[in-house]
């Protein structure tokens, strides 16, 4: 029977209880974050004190790494800190913020993602008129609606969640806050009005996979018609792993997010959560970035700048 007393807190039982478990956990995670914070970190001071780096590309590629920064950052320190402490519970006020900011800035990384392919789509397949489509004023106009609109999306989403107090279990058989486990703790009339509107993002969803799917079609297409096997080669290598990781992202959030929800903690839903929070911002510098040669090269004049001022 449903507890009728007002939740204040939750419960996050993703992780075992046994203690040698929560400190792999632990130094898995805070291994994980600290190289993740460390290379998104990097990324943004080369692309903002390099000027070889002031263009469309890596305007986005930093707003991806501030984005990547944060979205780690929501979830994957309170996970840590429960499993040092041997504490699963987190606020209903901490819970909110969570899903919130969580929702804001898993729509922004979809939107970023979007329009970073359709840059490598002008670029590669229009490269003369390149540089009249995406001017700088145009960048940052297409940065500011996105993240605008993803923190407007992300308090509609909240709003129906939290809209009425949460009066059943308080157990969340996961390692955050997630959104469909919230859901199946809400009344029915709350459910069913964002179980709608969850199904109308989803459709959002698909419309931007479509379009990046349309984008790299494009790109591969503009690629096979290169002459040279070796740039054809390099072209392949890069696009071929950003796929890979939009496929992820998109399909275990997808899954986790339509799925059926577990009425206790399992292997594949921590796993499928993983892979949509953690894996992407950690994955992200490495395939947009620093397999990048001309990051690699903004990165040894910055050393080198700094080895001549100690001299």
């Amino acid at each position: 029977m449903d507890n009728l007393t007002e939740v204040t807190e939750f419960l996050l039982m993703g992780f075992s209880d046994i203690c040698e478990l929560q400190i792999l956990h632990a130094g898995l995670f805070l291994l994980i974050y600290v190289t993740t914070l460390v290379w998104n970190l990097l990324i943004m001071i080369i692309i903002t004190f390099d000027q070889y780096l002031h263009r469309p590309m890596y305007f986005f590629l930093k707003n991806l790494s501030f984005l990547d920064l944060c979205y780690i950052s929501v979830t994957v320190p309170k996970s840590i800190h429960s499993s040092l402490t041997h504490s699963n519970s987190i606020s209903y006020l901490g819970c909110v913020a969570q899903i919130y900011f969580f929702f804001a800035l898993a729509s922004a990384e979809l939107a970023f993602l979007t329009v970073m392919s359709y840059d490598r789509y002008v670029a590669i397949c229009h490269p003369l008129q390149y540089e009249a489509i995406m001017t700088s004023e145009k960048c940052h106009h297409i940065a500011a609606i996105a993240w605008l609109s993803c923190f407007i999306y992300a308090a509609v989403h909240t709003g129906n969640i939290f809209g009425e107090p949460i009066s059943r279990y308080n157990i969340i058989h996961q390692f955050f806050c997630d959104i469909p486990h919230v859901l199946a703790l809400v009344s029915h009339e709350v459910f069913f009005v964002e179980f709608v509107t969850l199904v109308q993002s989803s459709c959002f969803v698909l419309g931007c996979f479509v379009l990046m799917i349309i984008s790299y079609i494009q790109i591969f297409s503009t690629v096979l018609k290169i002459p040279s096997v070796e740039s054809r080669a390099k072209a392949f290598s890069t696009c071929s792993p950003q796929l890979i990781v939009i496929m992820l992202f998109l399909t275990t959030g997808l899954f986790a997010a339509l799925g059926p929800i577990a009425k206790t903690s399992s292997i594949q839903d921590l796993v499928i959560a993983v892979a949509y929070t953690v894996l992407p911002p950690f994955l992200n510098p490495i395939i947009y970035s620093l397999r990048n040669r001309e990051i690699k090269g903004a990165i040894w004049r910055i050393f080198g700048k700094i080895n001549s001022l100690q001299k």
